[in-house]
């Protein structure tokens, strides 16, 4: 009785441990966009138009009052942290924070 317990509990901990590395591909790490010069529901449209185009990301969502922006990268993405940014000025604007997976800018990042 006590192997079988032993047996069914040691393949219950490598289920586990094998589904641990999958669980943690499958979360989605946003990134926060904070914006110097957005005043309206128009400038968050061009400036979410912007980081949409970049790679990786699956969704743009806009708080206009609190001026930034929550960028939701598609699955198993990683979108650039300097192209994040980049995008934001391209839309005419400046970005002054950005707060991701790979760490929090006050300046552009160099990657």
């Amino acid at each position: 009785m006590r192997n079988r317990v032993a047996g069914l509990l040691g393949a219950a901990l490598a289920i586990v441990l094998a589904s641990g590395p999958l669980l943690r591909a499958a979360e989605v790490r946003p990134t926060v966009l904070t914006v110097e010069g957005m005043h309206c529901a128009g400038c968050a449209k061009k400036i979410a138009g912007k980081l949409t185009a970049v790679s990786g990301v699956a969704q743009v969502e806009a708080n206009v009052p609190k001026s930034f922006f929550v960028v939701t990268p598609a699955e198993r993405q990683a979108p650039s942290p300097k192209a994040l940014w980049e995008a934001v000025e391209k839309a005419g604007y400046t970005a002054v924070k950005l707060e991701g997976p790979s760490g929090v800018y006050t300046k552009k990042p160099k990657s």
